[in-house]
């Protein structure tokens, strides 16, 4: 079923497109580019870079459970940690965090702070430490601690 323009002839168009027009006039405006938490200047990420989005609540918490801390960024909602890329390799991060690769943030209008720098010119944490934090602020065991089912 289309709407027909005008009787000399007009362009057919279909309910999908009127459907696709509507939502696109009354949804929330999309970036062009997607927001990528920068490398403070001075700082080199010879191992690429990623991040892990943790909700707002659990970043002090975690803090001081790590033996290195790299750039972290927040805003309102969460806290992102820099991390070298693919440390998402055979790791189920918990929820619910959130595992960013390329450092994209998601869902956000502007890019967060930078709430913590670290002295040398590396801006990781290191992501083992931070995924046994993350795990033991939220209750969440491990993968290679849990149970084989067979």
């Amino acid at each position: 079923m289309g709407v027909r323009g005008s009787s000399t002839g007009g362009r057919v168009i279909s309910m999908d497109t009127l459907v696709r027009v509507n939502r696109h006039l009354h949804s929330p405006p999309r970036p062009e580019t997607p927001l990528r938490l920068p490398i403070p200047g001075g700082m080199t990420a010879p191992l690429g870079c990623d991040a892990v989005a943790v909700p707002a609540r659990f970043g002090p918490q975690i803090l001081p459970r790590l033996p290195r801390v790299g750039c972290v960024y927040a805003d309102a909602g969460h806290w992102w940690w820099l991390v070298p890329a693919d440390s998402d390799y055979a790791l189920e991060w918990p929820t619910p965090a959130h595992y960013s690769t390329g450092a994209v943030v998601l869902g956000a209008p502007r890019l967060p702070a930078l709430l913590h720098r670290p002295h040398d010119t590396l801006p990781y944490t290191p992501p083992i430490p931070l995924y046994l934090a993350l795990c033991q602020v939220t209750g969440t065991i491990p993968t290679w601690s849990r149970p084989i089912s067979a």
